[in-house]
């Protein structure tokens, strides 16, 4: 089982909602849980990674801090313009710890997944990681 939204496997950060220097959109896809990625406040915030192929996932898991609603949307072209909705979760809120979150996409096919976080538990949020399970 292959981590597909790692940097070294071609897959990368295509748009973020916020960009803070010391914590850039692309430490999402580093596979470190100690980097990360910030939003800089205000709801939604979203960032769209895109893979080097058309990639079949069977489930995403979001290594975050103070995320409460995420949704996911998929796209399979090359152009990241059109996106169709695939799931959506609350996550429970984790003092001073990482929430782990695991959500089933069902074998979809994409080629770019969107993550949009519409509600946080404070201002700012964090992602840490996004790992693809095939």
């Amino acid at each position: 089982m292959i981590d597909a939204s790692l940097r070294s496997v071609g897959a990368k950060v295509v748009v973020a909602a916020s960009n803070d220097e010391a914590h850039p959109p692309e430490n999402i896809i580093d596979g470190n849980t100690k980097t990360f990625w910030m939003s800089t406040g205000m709801f939604p915030q979203e960032f769209i990674i895109r893979f080097a192929e058309m990639k079949n996932i069977s489930s995403v898991t979001l290594d975050s801090y103070n995320v409460k609603h995420l949704k996911v949307e998929k796209n399979t072209s090359q152009n990241a313009s059109h996106f169709e909705f695939v799931a959506e979760k609350e996550f429970k809120h984790t003092e001073g710890h990482l929430q782990s979150n695991s959500i089933s996409l069902n074998g979809t096919n994409a080629t770019h997944l969107r993550f949009i976080i519409t509600a946080g538990y404070d201002h700012f949020v964090s992602v840490h990681r996004v790992s693809v399970q095939k």
